[in-house]
């Protein structure tokens, strides 16, 4: 069968459909920068997205929830956030958490109050939360401790969650029994009814679990009421930032490439795309308003909890890099397991992300090193393997193949620009730029925001 179609058969579109419409100040908009955890997190996106904000007229976070743990040192002022953009710091831009992110509301009002007694005023005038971001609840972290007891008892291991209830929380989302910022503050009758229903389906599958249903509504009335000034229609803010008036927008990262639900060390992953589509679908931005894209990167490689790690060393090594860059998790206050820098898994974080440029932090915690390897493939059974394993079982088998630097043995965190770096750190960082294939725009010897060397 054909079929074809000429003008003159729909003559009363004399004009194109398109004609009359308001057109928007260019074809594309203005363009978002976003910032991503290229490792297992902890890189230091927090210092990265402190620097760019300075200069940014919107921060958003895109997804995770207060599992995240960025912290930021300003003027001798340490601040830690977990649901509020890193970006809340400066008082010239706004703030907005997007859809994507799960908002356990205690926890974003203890971490704002906290802050605010640290110096950080006013920041819910500087704050944007999207009406279609889903609430993490209560009962909803009980169940997390509760399925790790689980795990390990069955399984003798767990993933080594945060308890935070974010995967119980993306769980109800994925199932289509979740509640959103706009269930709450809709009509609470119904609002109280699904919430009902949603922790009795849970407690019929974890009979353990115990929840005062009444106090909670209570409470999360108050907090819906303290909320309300905050909230937007996401996607409909979104588009007007990036079709209005130039602006730099820029999207924070929580977690990292190597804990995506869809690319990291599944099952030990965190349960939100926190790869760069994650800030498309989190935040309602089309890809071509997708502009530059910078990875964080230690200068050596570290992730919390359990799963595959190829180039961990537990010896001496591992200790000094430990105890050297306070190795800590912010928001568990676990001890992060340590280990040399894996370009391969940069080199695929890059490949899924694509990444226009890299940040690597912490490159003064290796400055007492006599030696310093760098993990450039993995081999299997003598067999180099040209990606990176998806089979858990595979990845935890590999043997790595290192190259081998001499350590510098000299005090970097005084260095504030490329010539002040010793020669031998200088061929390490070119080193690791060469071998991913882009370019390190920043390098970072210290945790405040002057410790940044911008190369370009």
């Amino acid at each position: 069968m054909s079929f074809s179609w000429s003008a003159k058969d729909h003559k009363s579109y004399s004009n194109p459909p398109s004609a009359g419409l308001k057109r928007p100040r260019n074809d594309t908009g203005n363009k978002v920068t976003v910032v991503l955890g290229a490792q297992w997190g902890d890189e230091g996106k927090g210092k990265v997205v402190d620097l760019l904000a300075t200069e940014s007229d919107l921060v958003c976070r895109c997804q995770g929830g207060n599992n995240a743990g960025h912290t930021v040192v300003v003027d001798g002022k340490e601040y830690d956030f977990h649901l509020l953009p890193s970006g809340i710091i400066n008082t010239k831009s706004i703030s907005l958490i997007g859809n994507g992110v799960v908002i356990h509301l205690p926890g974003l009002f203890e971490e704002g109050d906290k802050n605010d007694k640290k110096g950080l005023k006013g920041w819910e005038k500087r704050l944007i939360v999207s009406d279609r971001a889903h609430l993490v609840f209560d009962f909803h972290q009980v169940v997390d401790g509760i399925q790790e007891t689980q795990r390990q008892a069955q399984e003798g291991k767990n993933i080594g969650t945060t308890k935070k209830g974010i995967g119980p929380t993306y769980s109800s989302k994925a199932s289509r029994t979740g509640l959103r910022v706009c269930d709450l503050l809709g009509d609470f009758n119904d609002f109280s009814a699904r919430f009902r229903n949603l922790v009795q389906q849970y407690q019929s599958m974890y009979p353990s679990l115990i929840a005062d249903v009444e106090a909670q509504l209570k409470e999360l009335k108050e907090y819906g009421e303290r909320l309300r000034p905050m909230v937007r229609d996401g996607v409909y803010y979104m588009y007007e930032a990036l079709h209005g008036p130039p602006k730099k927008i820029l999207v924070e990262g929580a977690n990292a490439a190597l804990l995506d639900i869809d690319f990291g060390t599944y099952p030990f992953v965190t349960s939100s795309n926190c790869t760069v589509g994650g800030a498309c679908t989190g935040l309602g931005i089309p890809p071509l308003n997708i502009g530059d894209v910078f990875g964080v990167s230690k200068a050596y490689t570290t992730r919390v909890g359990i799963g595959a790690f190829p180039t961990e060393q537990l010896n001496a090594v591992g200790e000094l890099l430990q105890t050297r860059g306070h190795e800590v998790g912010v928001t568990t206050g676990r001890k992060r397991r340590c280990g040399w820098l894996d370009l391969v898994i940069l080199r695929y974080a890059h490949m899924i992300n694509g990444f226009t440029a890299i940040a690597l932090t912490k490159l003064d915690i290796l400055d007492v090193l006599d030696e310093i390897k760098v993990g450039v493939a993995y081999k299997v059974n003598g067999k180099r393997v040209p990606h990176f394993p998806a089979n858990m079982e595979v990845l935890h088998k590999v043997d790595v193949e290192y190259e081998t630097f001499p350590g510098w043995k000299a005090d970097t965190s005084a260095a504030r620009k490329w010539n002040d770096l010793p020669a031998k750190a200088q061929n390490y960082i070119r080193f690791v730029e060469n071998h991913i294939g882009v370019p390190i725009k920043w390098v970072g010897v210290g945790k405040s925001r002057e410790c940044m060397i911008q190369m370009f």
